[in-house]
């Protein structure tokens, strides 16, 4: 198996934050995105910026099973839409860890296959876990997945910083369809799991 399109992660994360805890302290230093109070945003403060994503999303399940749900990596297939034909080609375990590469074959953008490696680089169990992109189309792709006991269920929150690029061509494949397509992502996402674990209870 060969895997094209290897990006090297510099600038932002030469000095990488040990955990979740220590990284908000480090982007207040690296970026100046802001969030809104809205349940799903993407912000940008100037032109070629990253991007950021924040969703809640609040499922009437104990959080020992949305845990469950969400630290078993086969279970993605479930989520995404199928127009993105997505495909994970790599032997997974039961359960994510610390440390383990996830490789993909997907079509996310005008029918182009596109080889995608993800790695699990912090894992508390049943608070968060985080997903970086290794190999793939964007410049950084950092997904924060956090889980809250609540009343009558768990609260999920996606935090999700991504960079295509500050060339031209980056900045215009972002205002045509990208933004618009990983926006598309999380809302399928979501309509999906109301009506699975809906249809659980």
């Amino acid at each position: 198996m060969t895997l094209s399109g290897a990006s090297t992660l510099t600038g932002l994360y030469q000095n990488k934050p040990d955990s979740v805890e220590d990284l908000s302290a480090f982007q207040t230093t690296t970026t100046t995105t802001t969030t809104t109070t809205t349940t799903t945003t993407t912000t940008a403060n100037i032109l070629f910026q990253m991007q950021k994503l924040i969703q809640e999303q609040f499922l009437p399940i104990p959080i020992e099973e949305a845990w469950h749900f969400f630290s078993t990596p086969k279970n993605l297939n479930e989520i995404t839409p199928d127009d993105m034909v997505f495909d994970i080609i790599s032997e997974l375990p039961e359960a994510m860890y610390e440390g383990l590469f996830i490789f993909y074959r997907l079509k996310p953008f005008l029918n182009i296959p596109i080889n995608w490696c993800t790695e699990i680089t912090h894992v508390k169990e049943m608070n968060y876990f985080v997903d970086e992109q290794r190999i793939g189309p964007y410049k950084l792709w950092h997904h924060e997945h956090h889980f809250k006991s609540v009343k009558g269920g768990v609260l999920m929150t996606d935090i999700l910083h991504y960079d295509i690029g500050k060339s031209f061509i980056g900045w215009l494949a972002g205002i045509l369809f990208v933004h618009k397509k990983v926006k598309g992502i999380f809302e399928f996402r979501k309509k999906v799991l109301e009506t699975l674990f809906s249809t659980i209870k």
